[in-house]
């Protein structure tokens, strides 16, 4: 019961994440906000992992850091949808699509072909896509192109994260992971050379939810509910983070949200509670 309330709340802190994140990228680089806020996040994290990192071998931390690269670069392109986008909720859901596109992320990298249960929610989730996408005709927007995008290289980190998973603890993986996000995102900075801004303490305020509450708080939160509850349930339970999102972007910025798009969101999530509930079944 603790686990599944554990990962309840990180699916509340991970929504709250992206309101905090459009808030901040309004008056803040995304690239700069990606850089700091890992960084700071993976430092909130070590306490809890110093000493095992510490017997880490070379080679375990470079395959968790390489994991760590297609992250950061997921979320370098997702915080530019983010910063252009004017539905939040709608990003949410195209980016809980990686869970579908994984499997043939997975297909293509490794040769691991795709369950029943992945033929059967891909037509319903494309459906809920174009539903979503599709509202001024055959138009899609430069923010769901990108969102779609960072969704591709979510699922790549996904099946690669879950490659090394059995060769090094999840605490000590998170905590590399969003170090190398942050070196990714200052690099970034580095070569792109952003325009400046000035903190203020509205800024500050939500850059502090984001880093403390929704990525380490939250990461820590998912990693100890992952640990004591079954992969069904835990996969249920994450995929109320775009529910989440669409709520707290009408409460707090006040979106608007079209019937079709709301009817697409439905279809999306429909298609990823298929996807899990058949992914159980034997094929």
């Amino acid at each position: 019961m603790r686990g599944a309330l554990f990962l309840f709340i990180a699916t509340l802190l991970a929504a709250f994440g992206w309101i905090a994140s459009k808030i901040v990228v309004a008056e803040m680089p995304g690239e700069s906000f990606i850089a700091s806020r890992f960084l700071l996040a993976s430092l909130v994290l070590l306490p809890f992992c110093y000493k095992s990192l510490w017997r880490l071998r070379a080679k375990q931390i470079l395959l968790a850091c390489g994991v760590g690269v297609f992250l950061g670069l997921a979320l370098l392109v997702w915080v530019h949808a983010v910063s252009v986008t004017a539905s939040l909720s709608e990003g949410a859901f195209i980016m809980s699509l990686a869970m579908i596109i994984a499997p043939m992320t997975a297909w293509l990298l490794f040769k691991i072909k795709p369950n029943k249960a992945f033929w059967y929610a891909l037509p319903l989730s494309v459906v809920g896509m174009m539903l979503m996408t599709l509202t001024n005709g055959w138009q899609v927007d430069e923010s769901q192109w990108y969102f779609l995008f960072a969704s591709v290289l979510l699922s790549v980190h996904f099946v690669l994260n879950k490659k090394i998973s059995s060769r090094i603890k999840p605490l000590d993986s998170i905590c590399l992971q969003l170090f190398t996000v942050g070196l990714v995102g200052g690099i970034y900075v580095l070569f792109t050379q952003p325009a400046a801004f000035e903190l203020n303490s509205t800024l500050l305020a939500w850059f502090v939810i984001s880093t403390v509450f929704a990525t380490s708080m939250r990461y820590l939160l998912q990693t100890l509910g992952q640990y004591s509850v079954n992969m069904e349930t835990a996969a249920l339970i994450m995929i109320l983070e775009p529910i989440w999102t669409l709520m707290l972007s009408v409460m707090v910025l006040g979106e608007a949200i079209e019937i079709q798009k709301l009817a697409g969101g439905l279809v999306i999530f429909l298609s990823l509670f298929m996807y899990i509930k058949l992914s159980k079944r034997p094929n």
